[in-house]
């Protein structure tokens, strides 16, 4: 009997967190994007990496650990000729990442795979090696016994080296990309030499790096990365990126972020 209710109780709670009355429909740029109301939510991050992606032309783009989609999908329409992979572990995020695709009339060419990011490199998933032009990530880059752990394993999984180390995800960037692909990855600075030595181990040379500061007077709050798989030692550091003014507005960069085209 104390089961049965148990598993009542249980069903009810499920339904309720993932009924569309839980989720808000949000967005940025040109696309609308369904998110869950008490989960994983994107933040300013994504629109950093995405605006660090400078590349001419991307044929087939992979976003490692997607969420609900909104990098790859940006990207969907600024390479208008490309193909997108969405890889998400969790069920829930990767079901609202094929929402949102459909949403914004993308799911033609971007597909969806719920799959944990360390199967990729051991060939456990549908993706072919070196199939790849550009990789995407923006992962957890909290130690697991760092910081306040969220409640909610969305974010938790999101945010903290739960499901995902970032050698694993060096080593699927490595299997997916072609030669002289390239990898894009949002960090945090704390972790930048780690992260450069990662890649380094991996033929993944570093080639641009972006510091973003909240403004002028801070530390900077995360770095951006952009690696080229079997590429030449050479870096280009560009010019930091300050998200507010002194009166705590967005700087003209961040508002045309935010702008549609």
């Amino acid at each position: 009997m104390f089961l049965k209710r148990f598993t009542i109780l249980y069903a009810i709670e499920w339904a309720t967190y993932f009924n569309p009355l839980e989720l808000t429909l949000d967005t940025i740029r040109d696309l609308k994007l369904y998110q869950n109301k008490k989960g994983y939510r994107f933040s300013v991050d994504a629109l950093l990496l995405y605006s660090f992606v400078n590349l001419r032309r991307a044929g087939h783009i992979a976003d490692l650990g997607a969420g609900s989609g909104v990098i790859g999908l940006l990207l969907a329409r600024k390479y208008h000729d490309s193909t997108v992979t969405l890889i998400e572990l969790q069920e829930s995020l990767a079901g609202l990442a094929k929402k949102n695709a459909k949403l914004n009339s993308l799911d033609d060419r971007v597909a969806v795979i719920e799959s944990n990011i360390t199967n990729i490199a051991a060939g456990r998933s549908p993706l072919l090696a070196k199939s790849f032009d550009l990789v995407v990530s923006n992962p957890p880059f909290r130690r697991q016994n760092t910081g306040l752990i969220s409640p909610t394993d969305e974010k938790a999984i999101a945010r903290h080296e739960i499901k995902l180390k970032i050698k694993d995800l060096i080593d699927a960037s490595f299997y997916l990309l072609r030669a002289k692909g390239r990898l894009c990855i949002i960090y945090h600075p704390s972790r930048l030499v780690e992260l450069i030595d990662a890649l380094r181990k991996k033929q993944l040379e570093p080639k641009r790096l972006r510091l973003v500061h909240s403004n002028t007077n801070t530390e900077a709050k995360m770095v951006l990365v952009e690696a080229i798989k079997e590429g030449k030692a050479e870096m280009k550091i560009e010019k930091p990126m300050y998200i507010y003014n002194e009166n705590g507005q967005y700087r003209d960069e961040m508002k045309q972020l935010y702008r549609a085209y």
